[in-house]
């Protein structure tokens, strides 16, 4: 780790608690001035270190700060491997390239900021600074390509459960991947796949997800405006932390019993599309139907204009407008 992550964490283990430079130095093994310029470079990024005369460097006890530390607090499940970044370009893609050199499952990259976040189809995903946090986690499940949808669901799931916890209001799950809290999107799911060319089983994947956790500072773009939210107005100390941790407990206790599906009823009671009308794209081509309920293998059922019933595995849904 550089010198950097070495002063961040140390002042994270004891969060308002004041260390002098020569202490951190001596800890460290590394010069005072070395020190000072590793809390400038870490204030230049935003983290909120206080420095008293006479009595040293802390870091400020209510700043939404992510490191490593700060989510091994909350985080009960024990992972391989933690990497958190103040900004990367994409969680996906980190994750992916250390599936790729090896990465033991369970592997999770963390960030809170995206400079090349994406969404389904290859479109961007907005990944602003300091307003949400971006979690991928490397997975090596032994399922065939048609349950590879358990994935994305648990994980739903899990962040729906862990919205509620941090912050005591109920969220909904969009068929198939998407969360919403008080009426608008918080969260994003993204589930990548590598498959061995010669036996057409799945190699690794990795799970992305991305959460809004407090309105970004100057607000939303004005395209996202109308449909996107965030779980906090003004998140709390520690509170993308404390998701982070939660959405992978919960998702990672899922996980472990994948094929039973544990999660299929805490995923059907927070669906909100039965009853709707909608708009189904799939396969190039749209149409108008109202959605029904998901099976046991989270096929969405939808009823066209014709009274036809559709079983849909994959494609996008959207709530019609009147």
């Amino acid at each position: 780790m550089s010198v950097q992550s070495y002063v961040l964490e140390m002042l994270e283990k004891a969060r308002g608690r004041y260390f002098s430079g020569e202490e951190i130095a001596c800890a460290l093994g590394v010069s005072r001035a070395a020190v000072w310029k590793a809390v400038q470079a870490l204030r230049a990024d935003g983290y909120p270190i206080l420095a008293v005369r006479n009595r040293g460097y802390a870091l400020g006890g209510e700043a939404d700060v992510v490191t490593g530390q700060s989510i091994l607090r909350y985080l009960k499940t024990d992972l391989p491997q933690l990497e958190v970044h103040k900004s990367i370009s994409s969680t996906n893609d980190a994750a992916r390239q250390l599936a790729a050199s090896g990465a033991p499952e369970g592997t999770a990259v963390v960030a809170r900021c995206q400079t090349g976040g994406r969404g389904r189809k290859g479109r961007s995903f907005f990944s602003p600074p300091d307003s949400g946090v971006y979690i991928s986690l490397v997975l090596r499940p032994q399922l065939t390509a048609e349950k590879t949808l358990y994935i994305t669901t648990a994980a739903a799931a899990a962040v729906a459960l862990a919205i509620e916890e941090a912050a005591g209001c109920p969220a909904a799950i969009k068929w198939v991947n998407d969360i919403y809290v008080r009426g608008k999107k918080v969260c994003g799911i993204l589930t990548e796949g590598a498959f061995d060319a010669e036996t057409g089983s799945l190699d690794f994947a990795v799970l992305g997800i991305g959460i809004n956790v407090s309105t970004p500072a100057g607000g939303f773009p004005p395209e996202l405006q109308a449909r996107a939210g965030a779980v906090f107005d003004a998140a709390p100390g520690d509170a993308s932390s404390r998701l982070a941790a939660a959405v992978i407990d919960r998702f990672m206790a899922y996980y472990k019993n994948l094929e039973q599906k544990p999660f299929l009823e805490d995923y059907r009671r927070r669906m909100f599309l039965t009853g709707q009308k909608v708009t189904v794209v799939s396969g190039g081509s749209s149409y108008p139907a109202v959605a029904g309920t998901v099976d046991d293998e989270f096929a969405l059922t939808v009823t066209d204009a014709n009274g036809q019933t559709h079983r849909l595995q994959s494609g996008e849904v959207t709530i019609a407008l009147e």
